[in-house]
């Protein structure tokens, strides 16, 4: 479903990604995990059509972000670290915009809708404005609206950022059930390395802009010697904090407001 094969990119003298190479498996759960300024949304960013790669070769479900945006828009929906509901409308109305932006027929929307609302358990507070809503909720309200066009594939960037353990438990209880029953396939980033350790089959370590490590769990720890995916993590990237890319939330909150606006 996605294969990304020598992906360099650079910005000025800067090379943010650096001769990167995976594949994901159409249906798989995948985590891609690493550092603050690892490189993580820079591929995002580029697998997602909101950057174009200086060199390397990209495929999402066998087709060129870059040249095919449109087409490649259609089969993927995204779950952004920062939130992107509009608090001003309710949970059904931010549903039917998107569903409107991504051309859902109207029947097939209020369907879909409904359809999504009730699993993510929503659908009695349709009606409600999501500046009411608590951040479990809204978070359950995102990813619904990025299913709600169909997708085959699933961004998750963080998507469970400062949320409690049982609604963690709940979010991701409400992915394995898409992935299982509906085949969609799923890419993940996280700092909770339990969320990946329980969830992905597959895992790929970035570490100033390369991968450092991927495969399986089981795969990892054999390598690293570690008891835990947590532990491994650290053998590979290193015990030294390290500190957010300046400005990089903000321009992700533009990145959005334009992928939304086309």
């Amino acid at each position: 479903m996605i294969r990304v094969a020598n992906l360099v990119k650079k910005y000025g003298s800067i090379t943010a990604v650096r001769d990167v190479s995976f594949e994901v498996k159409a249906g798989e759960i995948f985590a891609f995990l690493g550092p603050n300024g690892a490189g993580k949304t820079t591929t995002i960013k580029i697998l997602t059509t909101l950057l174009r790669p200086t060199s390397g070769e990209v495929e999402v479900d066998g087709l060129n972000p870059s040249n095919n945006q449109s087409e490649v828009r259609k089969r993927f929906g995204i779950v952004f670290q920062d939130p992107s509901l509009d608090d001003q409308l309710t949970a059904y109305e931010n549903m039917d915009l998107h569903g409107a932006l991504y051309s859902v027929p109207k029947k097939l929307r209020r369907a879909r809708i409904e359809e999504l609302l009730n699993l993510f358990q929503l659908w009695d507070r349709r009606a409600d404005l999501v500046k009411n809503f608590s951040g479990g909720m809204r978070r359950r309200l995102e990813i619904a609206r990025c299913m709600l066009h169909t997708p085959k594939i699933i961004f998750l960037d963080e998507p469970t950022l400062g949320l409690d353990p049982q609604t963690r438990n709940q979010l991701w209880t409400h992915i394995r059930r898409l992935n299982e029953e509906q085949g969609i396939t799923v890419f993940l980033t996280t700092h909770y390395m339990d969320e990946a350790e329980r969830m992905a089959k597959r895992i790929a370590i970035i570490d100033h802009g390369a991968i450092v490590a991927q495969g399986t769990l089981t795969e990892l720890k054999e390598k690293t010697g570690a008891d835990s995916l947590e532990a491994a993590f650290l053998q590979l990237t290193g015990f030294s904090i390290r500190e957010e890319e300046t400005g990089q939330v903000e321009r992700m909150r533009q990145m959005a407001r334009m992928f939304r606006r086309r």
